[in-house]
């Protein structure tokens, strides 16, 4: 996987084929029992012709009930938006990205689905093929560790392997993550055998080997929204950014702008790289982020 390029025209028309009034149960088009089980699958971000130097990115999205509206978002306007920011300003060489769907792995159904690794058009094809349960369990949080683990075992990348340089991972929702993922629930979503449950720092840290992981909360404006955006700023000092449902059109920007702090690159200039609206709704949510002694802009 991962050959080819993307292209705006590609883009526009897969967009065109989604209508106008579209809503998410109505673009993605998976089934519970398509995406269900991940025994024995890994996923490969290699080099190839068209990726000589290719780069993973992981982007892990919440898919319980209070999120469709997340889903729409990356599937018609942010995924799209996101991939030709990296292509335009480069901030990493040759994006391969793959999607998941974070569901609750003590409730639900189909708690994890991922995509391949792309590099084209079939990142947004791939990504409407998952299955949106739409469950959760309103029990205090959901599993966003799944991609964590899946990203420390069960990914293959040259960008790792070959050169000794970390992908990219990020998470979005709107809950605290649990703190234990159970012996169970690792055996029922991969089909792994693990010794103990794994805390959310282990999971976490062992992400981090290959990954810069970060997490972006999906502040809805309801009580105790700050209490969760607490805990993850917690559970990772420096990583964890906070936007607005109502500004959520921005999503892209903040995908992007984290992309390229990870990589080295000030808040001052991914800030500038993207619209100047955008820059000033998204300069507050990129401020907690300390990759090195950085500086933001003032608008």
């Amino acid at each position: 996987m991962g050959q080819g390029s993307y292209t705006a025209s590609d883009w526009n028309r897969l967009r065109s084929s989604f209508g106008t009034e579209k809503k998410a149960e109505q673009i993605f088009k998976g089934s519970s029992t398509q995406n269900a089980s991940l025994k024995n699958v890994f996923r490969e971000a290699r080099d190839n012709p068209d990726s000589p130097q290719s780069t993973p990115v992981i982007i892990g999205f919440d898919v319980t009930t209070s999120m469709g509206f997340l889903a729409e978002e990356l599937a018609l306007r942010a995924l799209n938006r996101s991939v030709m920011y990296l292509y335009e300003h480069k901030p990493i060489t040759c994006p391969q990205v793959l999607c998941c769907a974070i569901g609750d792995s003590k409730t639900d159904k189909v708690p994890f689905q991922v995509t391949q690794f792309e590099s084209d058009i079939r990142i947004i094809k791939q990504l409407t093929a998952l299955y949106l349960e739409g469950g959760g369990g309103g029990n205090g949080g959901e599993s966003y560790h799944l991609a964590w683990y899946f990203a420390a075992h069960r990914t293959r990348t040259d960008c790792w392997e070959k050169r000794r340089q970390k992908g990219i991972l990020i998470t979005i929702g709107d809950d605290r993550c649990h703190r234990l993922l159970t012996r169970n629930e690792i055996a029922r979503v991969f089909g792994d055998t693990a010794e103990y449950d794994l805390s959310d720092s282990e999971l976490l840290a062992a992400a981090e080997e290959k990954y810069h992981v970060f997490h972006i909360s999906i502040d809805k404006g309801m009580p105790g929204d700050d209490r969760i955006s607490a805990d993850w700023n917690a559970l990772m000092p420096g990583r964890a950014a906070v936007i607005g449902k109502k500004n959520i059109a921005c999503l892209a920007e903040l995908i992007f702008a984290l992309i390229s702090v990870a990589e080295g690159r000030t808040q001052n200039e991914a800030l500038r790289a993207v619209d100047q609206r955008a820059a000033e709704i998204i300069a507050d949510a990129l401020a907690p982020i300390r990759m090195a002694d950085q500086n933001i802009i003032s608008f």
